[in-house]
């Protein structure tokens, strides 16, 4: 017999199981789009280590000719895309960055599926405090922590994102760019 749900209702109709199926499809979704952005980020990483190599060439070959006003700028150029590719780098760093964090949202939220389920977990604070304290201790990012805190402490998500901005600012002059 299926069990029953928001589409035919019935005595044995639950929100908890409503609530579950909801919070499977949010991680669904962010693990889905996860895989696809690694997918991209794998194929960019491939062609900028590509062209590095390439470029590495180009400046050998080069080097070889003598001075010339097109030698000189054929260098400039070299440079350029060096430059660019170096910013490229970063905006990866960046990219890393937002995987970890919707890596912890994912996390979180199987985890808060997994403590809505169980009816012994669900009406006991100290299981819930368990669960926030776990959530807290796997972010590496001070922005997250003082969202997190922020959040249980009553603020609006407004807020929330005000602070943990204010401390990104913070982070990324800490940031190495390479």
């Amino acid at each position: 017999m299926a069990q029953s749900d928001s589409y035919q209702p019935d005595l044995d109709w639950s929100q908890v199981r409503e609530t579950v199926k909801l919070l499977t499809v949010s991680v669904c979704q962010v693990e889905s789009n996860m895989h696809v952005g690694d997918e991209s980020v794998t194929t960019l990483t491939e062609s900028f280590t590509g062209i590095v190599e390439h470029m590495a060439a180009i400046n050998e070959l080069l080097d070889t000719l003598e001075p010339s006003d097109i030698k000189t700028e054929a260098l400039s150029h070299c440079q350029q895309t060096s430059d660019k590719i170096q910013t490229s780098i970063v905006a990866f760093q960046f990219y890393d960055r937002l995987q970890q964090s919707l890596s912890h949202v994912a996390s979180s939220l199987n985890g808060l599926t997994e403590l809505v389920e169980s009816p012994e977990r669900l009406y006991n604070p100290i299981e819930w405090k368990k669960f926030q304290d776990e959530i807290r201790g796997r972010y590496t990012m001070e922005s997250e922590k003082v969202m997190f805190d922020a959040i249980l402490q009553g603020k609006s998500v407004e807020e929330a994102i005000k602070l943990a901005t204010l401390t990104d600012e913070v982070e990324e002059d800490d940031i190495e760019l390479f």
